[in-house]
């Protein structure tokens, strides 16, 4: 008999944020016990670290270049059918509760039910980010991580304990149910706005906490591209002050740990209702956060901090493991159907195939971005050791992630490397054409403004910051 699935995904999750991942002072006992009970996937990356785009190729299993949904403003709505679809298809039920950042409720994009379900902005999302050419782009306001940051409470944590709430009814509603079902949960944690309730807060004092690495006050000098991208918003220039800094980072830990602590109270809630022999768990988060890494904060670029997830599998007939195949959230796209025995056409692999293989440090993950900010597109390509950041219109990137974790050495025109940056160049090539599927985006973000009424009506389009929740 075929178990239940349970699937988590979180919001701006950096995968070196959690204790089973070797963090020397986070705090997330939850994500460690579900880690300790089944496989931890080691390296894990977002198909673009950006919601919307990210969410849509989770939904549908297929990279941003292949459906087209390019930006925030660019939702899925169930045009592409997607493994929710297949599993509707074959009678799986499949439900949802939180956050999704699809179009708007009504829309069949692949679940049975939406509980309490977040979407874009009025159903067209942040069509000013659309507006990508440096000369035409305005920065929006207030300022995008929020007003207030620290201890309190907000929309956003309000919104999470919501949804934990009705996770944890609808696991006791469907302890008796006789048909194995899928449940996908959204927490919007640790998303900003920057504020978490007291307790969490207090769990990281902000004088005990390091600096931020790579700050460019100290001498380090962004890549041109990312400059240009952080020009539009540099949040980094909107605090107020060092203080101010040190509580973000404080919050951001706060809110790690906030929503650890939420997943802890859904395991409860599966173990009350006598499923947690029967349920295999799936967590990941859409992308990542810089937290002041480079003097950059939220997401939107290819660095380690913003493009790599968190991934952890348990339940029945998963190994108590690490695996250090790197993988990808369209892995999960693909793991879903499987889990059921159904096919699903996807550019993924089932998780549990990968873990079962050898260890394969060469397997090819693909990323990419053309959301906000970005002057033009961007592609990261991992291959064993190293990685490539291409930038349209700019020099590239090589990073060995052994030697050099913290990517502060850009190898790329260093000749010793240059068969690296051939095959990687190669392997990139195969994946996509990066100057077409540029030119491709910029023509589809055209036509969306345009769409809209041009230019100005297009700047008062969608949230400035955080996506408004809805009412619980």
């Amino acid at each position: 008999m075929r178990s239940n699935l349970l699937v988590i995904l979180s919001d701006e999750h950096q995968a070196r944020a959690m204790g089973c991942a070797g963090h020397p002072f986070v705090k997330t006992p939850h994500l460690d016990a579900l880690a300790a009970r089944g496989t931890r996937f080691t390296d894990a990356y977002t198909p673009s670290p950006i919601c919307v785009p990210a969410r849509a190729s989770f939904a549908t299993g297929q990279y941003a270049h292949q459906n087209r949904l390019w930006d925030n403003a660019m939702p899925y709505h169930g045009q592409i059918p997607g493994w929710g679809h297949c599993l509707q298809k074959a009678g799986v039920p499949v439900e949802s509760i939180g956050k999704l950042h699809y179009r708007k409720v009504g829309d069949p994009a692949g679940f049975d039910r939406e509980h309490i379900p977040m979407h874009v902005a009025g159903g067209v999302g942040m069509v000013w980010g659309s507006i990508r050419a440096e000369s035409e782009r305005v920065s929006p306001q207030p300022r995008m991580l929020g007003e207030y940051i620290g201890p309190g409470s907000s929309k956003y944590t309000d919104y999470d304990r919501a949804v934990t709430g009705r996770a944890e009814e609808w696991l006791a509603d469907h302890a008796e149910d006789d048909r194995p079902w899928c449940l996908y949960v959204g927490l919007v944690a640790p998303h900003f706005p920057l504020v978490v309730p007291q307790e969490f807060f207090d769990l990281y004092p902000p004088e005990s906490l390091p600096a931020p690495k790579m700050n460019p006050k100290d001498g380090y000098v962004r890549h041109p591209w990312v400059e240009l991208q952080n020009a539009q918003m540099d949040s980094d220039a909107a605090f107020t002050s060092d203080a101010e800094r040190r509580d973000a980072v404080a919050a951001y830990y706060g809110l790690v740990s906030w929503m650890d602590h939420n997943v802890g109270r859904i395991m409860v809630a599966l173990d009350a209702a006598g499923m947690a022999d029967t349920t295999t768990v799936i967590y990941s988060s859409d992308h990542g956060d810089n937290l002041g890494a480079r003097g950059l904060w939220g997401k939107s670029n290819l660095y380690q901090e913003s493009v790599s997830v968190p991934l952890i599998m348990a339940g029945p007939d998963v190994p108590v493991d690490t695996c250090n195949t790197a993988v990808d959230l369209l892995d999960i796209s693909a793991t879903i159907p499987a889990h059921f025995g159904l096919e699903f056409e996807c550019a993924g692999q089932p998780l549990m195939d990968i873990a079962a293989q050898a260890e394969n440090r060469d397997r090819v993950i693909f990323s990419e971005y053309h959301a906000v900010g970005a002057v033009s597109a961007a592609y990261m390509l991992r291959k064993g050791r190293f990685k490539l950041n291409t930038y349209i219109g700019f020099a590239p990137e090589l990073f060995d992630l052994v030697a050099d974790p913290e990517e502060a050495t850009n190898l790329a025109s260093n000749p010793a490397y240059a068969d690296v940056m051939t095959e990687l160049t190669s392997e990139l090539h195969k994946i996509v054409d990066p100057q077409a599927t540029n030119a491709q985006a910029f023509a589809d973000q055209a036509a969306l403004i345009e769409y809209h009424g041009g230019k100005d009506a297009a700047l008062k389009l969608g949230a400035p910051g955080a996506t408004p929740p809805p009412t619980t």
